[in-house]
Formats: structure tokens, sequence, C-alpha cells
């Protein structure tokens, strides 16, 4: 079948370029429309009392809308106390209000109120004023038009003297896209030009290094047209992209790496270019599909965790790879049928013909010297490993905050602006949604202001924000009497705005708004969630429910998810990795030693994490701000794409391994000989992941930025220690081990060549001899 293909790719070559070629052009095109239809949603957890406040704010309160910002005014030319102040600041609102493609709904805050009720919303410097906007715009539509308002608002305002900050989730997000895809652009600068460096040093010419560029670009192409148009009818995480382009770069080009080397030694065999592209296919073809199907099954089991974002990363992942995949093994012999020899045109690296067997045998001396000492190598690299591993025994998780926009940002200044004038946790209050399934009235009175009282007591409470005090004024024993509607329509202009803004217009709805000495992600603030939670959960009863909610406990609760469905996704992703290794090898103790091997890698991994992320090592260099926290999509991910790639080595090394085995039935020689012929190729390409993922870490966004440098070092460490030390070292303590599975008789032990007994030492004579085809045969 596979040489029926090859022919089929033969005659039909150039009728397939064109329809590559047309397909890739209407690739760009669908994919340039995607970052306009990404969202930055999909921290909201079906079913928990963060998505239940922020979707019950939506309406019935003024200031309030399908987004809210906070209007944040810094005049520096000029204090509240002057007369020209107050006429800045409502030409900046008015300027707000009049924008049409936000669609002000309500105001609330200093512009709106008398001069004797302004004080909250003034800074302590006198300079600073907020006010509240609610937004008639759905969130994601929010997100995409408030930059373009935030610079027009900027470029009309900042000669003037007066700094103007859309601050809020959907002007976060919107900044966070805005700079994502810049961050993409700056990494795409890097990277390409480095991925061509590297497949000419692995293969000498251009023409190599620019097929296997077309492919990697191919997958990218296609993969965001997709993810296009699915953004068009389900929300995808803005991260998509990131990532999407990320893994198309690493992995499709590693996947095309191998095709065209195989390819080429076909051909320096002397086989024409269709049996070179059968072979070719029966043997590198078949591992990739194989590794690509690993690959996809692993990463599916990220959408067992109920977070939109994971999901939209996921997906990408899956379309990038299974595009990855098809290109390899589709397209990409359409091209090695067109180019045949001129493969190797354009050389700018020279090779000389004895290079490969020195090469070759110096990996095979190092194999042999680490399995004549087995047990200290692996007692040696094991240490260090853990000790790499220990710091991730504190990782800490949260969702992204303000610190992840460049401070010079008019939305990151904003940020900060209300953090110095009006309180660290002033940004992301906790916010205590009273509800009641009738209007609230006097006899919820006792209980709410008992809770509004126990809340102010709690440790780490700055103050408590409601419409208690302003009702309290107009009916000073029956606070929540004040709410009928012919009291309420009689209050004073000022209590009416507060308690519109507090209470919605049905009366069923009440806010408190706790303020926490501390960030969003702050320890001393998830704690205080908790102790708000407990107090809440002692109110509900007699016709209230009282939800908590707000950035903290949005955070919270994603983390929650998360770790509740990760033994679900751990045992679903070893038990899909441990039955593909455990068919492809015919073995049950190499897939426990490969799971436990990775297994380590990835603590190693996520140690470097919390040393780089947690504790700013390297922060100057990498160009970010110290947050103390990873985000916490990153290690959930991070552990099923360094699993699966893991696995990829895994089988590359162990093919070869395994095929030797089976010709000398030598367990230590053939594992020398297997590393001598894989070692370059596994090098090369992990240096062309670790090179891709590098770039993200240093152009990225944060979050892209520890997503790069965990796939980094995790493809670095496995492709160093994990492949050259430990897996031979393991191996040869394991010895028969390694290939038992019941019922299956152990080969014959016969000599390796040249009528005697292989040992790692005589490996180097062996690395050069032809291999069978085969799925082993990468």
């Amino acid at each position: 079948m596979i040489e029926r293909f090859s022919a089929f790719t033969r005659r039909t070559r150039w009728p397939i370029a064109v329809v590559w070629v047309l397909l890739v052009a209407g690739g760009a095109f669908l994919a340039s429309g995607l970052p306009d239809r990404l969202s930055g949603g999909g921290w909201d957890v079906d079913g928990s009392q963060s998505a239940a406040v922020e979707e019950a704010l939506r309406e019935g309160f003024v200031g309030r809308g399908e987004s809210t910002l906070t209007v944040v005014v810094h005049d520096r030319e000029h204090t509240a106390d002057e007369e020209p102040f107050e006429g800045r600041v409502r030409e900046v609102v008015a300027a707000v209000a009049e924008d049409p493609d936000l669609e002000v709904r309500s105001t609330y805050g200093w512009s709106t109120l008398s001069p004797e009720a302004r004080g909250p919303f003034l800074g302590g410097d006198r300079r600073t004023v907020v006010n509240v906007v609610g937004l008639g715009v759905e969130d994601g539509y929010a997100r995409q038009e408030l930059p373009a308002a935030q610079e027009r608002l900027h470029e009309r305002f900042a000669d003037d003297g007066l700094e103007v900050s859309l601050v809020g989730p959907a002007s976060f997000w919107g900044e966070v896209n805005e700079l994502s895809e810049e961050g993409l652009f700056r990494a795409e600068l890097i990277t390409l030009p480095l991925i061509v460096l590297v497949v000419v040093l692995l293969f000498g010419g251009i023409v190599a290094a620019l097929v296997a560029l077309v492919v990697g670009v191919t997958s990218i192409v296609l993969t965001l047209a997709v993810l296009s148009l699915l953004a068009g009818q389900y929300e995808l995480s803005l991260f998509v992209q990131n990532t999407a382009t990320m893994l198309g770069l690493g992995v499709g080009v590693d996947y095309s790496l191998f095709v065209i080397a195989r390819f080429k030694e076909e051909l320096a065999a002397g086989r024409d270019v269709e049996s070179a592209i059968a072979t070719t296919l029966r043997t590198s073809g078949e591992t990739v599909l194989s590794s690509g199907v690993t690959v996809i099954a692993a990463m599916c089991t990220l959408f067992l965790v109920p977070l939109g974002v994971i999901g939209s990363i996921a997906l990408g992942a899956v379309v990038v790879v299974a595009f990855s995949v098809f290109t390899s093994v589709v397209l990409l012999p359409v091209l090695l049928h067109l180019l045949g020899p001129r493969i190797d045109r354009w050389v700018v690296v020279v090779r000389k013909g004895t290079h490969r067997r020195p090469a070759a045998a110096r990996w095979a001396a190092f194999a042999g010297r680490v399995m004549r000492r087995p047990v200290a190598f692996l007692v040696v690299t094991v240490a260090g490993l853990l000790l790499l591993a220990a710091p991730s025994l504190g990782l800490r998780t949260f969702t992204p905050d303000a610190r992840i926009i460049p401070a010079e940002e008019p939305v990151r200044a904003g940020y900060t602006l209300m953090e110095e004038q009006f309180g660290v946790g002033s940004t992301a209050p906790l916010q205590v949604l009273v509800s009641s399934p009738e209007p609230l009235g006097s006899d919820d009175g006792p209980a709410v202001t008992d809770l509004r009282r126990r809340l102010q007591e709690l440790p780490g409470v700055v103050r408590v924000d409601s419409a208690l005090d302003a009702l309290a004024a107009a009916s000073p024993e029956d606070p929540l009497g004040a709410l009928a509607a012919p009291v309420r329509e009689a209050l004073p202009p000022d209590a009416r705005q507060t308690v519109d803004h507090s209470v919605s217009a049905d009366g069923r709805r009440l806010l408190l708004s706790v303020v926490p000495d501390g960030t969003a992600a702050a320890e001393g603030t998830q704690e205080l969630l908790d102790d708000v939670r407990a107090e809440a959960a002692r109110t509900e009863g007699a016709g209230l429910s009282v939800d908590v909610g707000g950035e903290t406990a949005q955070g919270v609760d994603s983390n929650d998810a998360i770790t509740r469905t990760m033994p679900a996704v751990v045992a679903a992703m070893l038990g899909v990795i441990y039955l593909f290794l455990l068919v492809t090898f015919r073995s049950v103790f190499l897939p426990l030693k490969a799971i436990l091997i990775n297994l380590l890698s990835v603590a190693a991994t996520y140690g470097v994490l919390v040393l780089v992320f947690q504790h700013g090592i390297g922060a100057d260099l990498l160009g970010f701000e110290r947050t103390g926290y990873v985000q916490n999509f990153v290690p959930v991910l991070l552990l099923t794409l360094l699993f699966s790639l893991s696995t990829d080595y895994e089988v590359f090394l162990l093919s070869r391994v395994r095929e030797d085995h089976r010709r000398t039935g030598d367990g230590v020689g053939s594992v020398a000989r297997g590393l001598a012929r894989t070692a370059p190729l596994i090098s090369g390409a992990a240096l062309l992941m670790v090179v891709v993922f590098g770039a993200f870490s240093f152009a990225g966004i944060l979050p892209m930025k520890q997503l790069g440098l965990g796939m980094a070092v995790a493809i670095a460490l496995d492709a160093t220690v994990i492949r050259l030390v430990v897996v031979p070292a393991s191996m040869r303590l394991m010895g028969d081990w390694n290939w038992w599975m019941p019922g299956r008789r152990a080969p014959a032990r016969r000599a390796a060549g040249r009528g005697r007994r292989s040992h790692p030492a005589a490996a180097p004579a062996q690395v050069h001899r032809a291999v069978p085809a085969g799925v082993a045969a990468t």
C-alpha cells in the first residue's frame, strides 16, 4: 500500500503541489482573522461561585454591564482643589461615554456624585480619580475594541497632562491579546532564521532546511485557519495562537527532519527516488504517524479539565500535531518527488566522508562507559535531577494578573495608580453577592448587616464597600427597608446612585465588596477568601444565598478544577503512553521505566520554573516581572506535552535498540549501537525544539515565557541527561528484563558482526551497517 501511495504521489505530484499552494494561501487568509476572534476568557468553572457572581453582575446595576471598566484619570498639572480639574476629568469621562464602540450604558463614581460624596473615588494624591462604567457590549467584543479605545484616549489627552487608563478584565485581556500578537511576531523573527541555521548544520544544505521550514509553516497556517473557523462558533483562548505556532514550529519541523534524514540516507544507499520515498514512508513515516497519534491521544486527556483556556490550548495542540503528521507523511513526499536528489543542493556545510564514523564511534563509546558503571552514573544523574526537582515542592499557581503587562502600558499604569492611591486590593476586591428569590427587605436586614460586620472584622480586610451605609442614613433602624420602591426612589441623588451601584434594580441581589490588603494572587488574599466563604456559608438560609466571586475566587476555583481533575488526566495519559509503548516494543517493563524517567524529568522542569518565575532567578535576562507564582495552566500543559515529546524520543532511540537486539540478541551492545545510530539526529531535533521553545521564553508574553522555558529545559534534559545517561544505565541494570513479555521467547544471542560476540567497545564498527526496513528504523 505504501509503495502504491508513493507511486501515486509521483504521478500526481504537480496537481497535489498546486492544491498544496492553494490550501496554504486560503489558510493564510482565514488565519489572518484569528486574533480578532480569540477571547481572554476560559477561566470560569461552570457551577462555581465565581462564575455565578460574574454572570449575576452583568445586568441590573448602575456602573456595571456586560463588561465593566474603571476609568482612571490622573492629572499631572492640577489637583482636585483647583478649578480646572473637574472640567478636565469630565471631558475624559464624556469621551469614554461617547465612544460608539464601547456603548457605555451607565456611569458611577467621582464625576456623577456631588463634591461631598466623592471622597472614596479620589486618590490620596488628590490628582487621581476613578469612575466605574458599565458597557452594553459583550465581553468578547469589548476585549477586541478596548485596546484601540485606550490608544485613542491616550493620544487625545496625554499631551494635556492627563493619564487615562481603562482598567478591568476586558481591557486587561484586550491588552494581553495585543501583547501576545507582538510577542508572537518577535518570536517568529527569532525562530525562523535559527531553524534554518540548525537544519543547515544538521543536513549541510539550504534546500533541505527550507523544505523542513515549509512543512512547519504549512502545519501552522492550516492549524490557524481551522482554529479561526472554530473561533467563530466557540470561545477560544488567546493563548491558543501562540501555543499552536510554537508547537507547529517545533513538532512540524522535527517530524520533517526524520523523514528528510531517512530519504537522504536511502538516496545515499543507491535507491531511486520512488523506492527511497517508499522506504522512508515505511520506516520514518510510520514512526512519525505513531508518534503523532500518541501525542494527540495524550493531549486529548486535557479535555477532562473543565476550563476553557486549557481546552482551547489542547485543541490547538491536537490540530497542529495532526497537521504536522499530515504534512510530513502526505505532502512532504510530494515535495521530495519534485526535488529528488536536488534535496542536497546549495550545500554550505561540507562534511568529509569519514566524518560520520568517528562521531558514531564517540557516541557508542560514551554509551559503553555509562554501561560499564551503570550504578554510579544512574545515582549521580538521578540525584542531580532530584536536586533540581526539589523547588517544585513549593510550586504555586494562579491565573494571570496585571503584572504580566509591561509597566509602561496605559492599562498597567492604571492598575498601578489604583493600587497606590486606593489600596493594593482595590483592583481585585472579593465580591460577596447576597441573593434572594424575593426582593430584599426588612426581614433580611439583620442577617446582611451582621454578615458585613463579620467580614469587616476578618484579618486582612481593609474595608467593605456596600450600599448599607447609604441605606442606613435613610432608615437607621431598618436599612434594608429603604429598598422598598417608594423609599428607594425618594433617596437623595448620591445615596440613590450608591444603592443602584450595589443593589440590583429588582432588589433581589446586594453586593458587598471586600477590599483585601494584598493582591489577588497573594497567599493572604487566598486565605481571606476561605474565611469570607466560611462567613458567607453561615449566612445562607432563610431564603438567602451568598456567593463569593472576584479575581481571587476565579483563580482559586480554576486551580481547584485543575487539581480535582489532575488524577484522571494523569491516569489517562499514562495509560495511553504505556499501552502505546507496550504495543511498540512488546515489553512490560520498558514502558514503566520510560514513565518513571519522564516523571523525574517533569519534576526537574517544574523545579526550574519555580526557581525562575517564583523566585525571580533570571528575571532580568528573560525580561519579566516576578509574580511569585506560575500560570495555573502551564504545569498541566507541560506534563502532557513533555510526556508526549519524550515518548517520541524514547521510540526513536529504543526502536533502533530493539531492532539490533532482535538481530543479535546482545542486550548491552544493542544499546550502544542504537544510541550511536540515533543520537546525532535526536540531538539535532532536540536542539531545534530548544531553539524554538527558547525563543518564546525570551520574546513571548509571560505565560508563553513560562511554557516556552519549561519546554526548552525539559527537551534539553531529555535529549542529554535522560537519553545519554539514564536510559543506557537503567537498561544495563535491567538486562534481559528490558524485553520481557509473557509468552515470548528470548532472541538467540548471535554475533553482531565479523564473527565475534558484540560488546559496547565493538559497537563503533557495527553502527554503519544497513538497517532493515521496518517501523523500528527511524
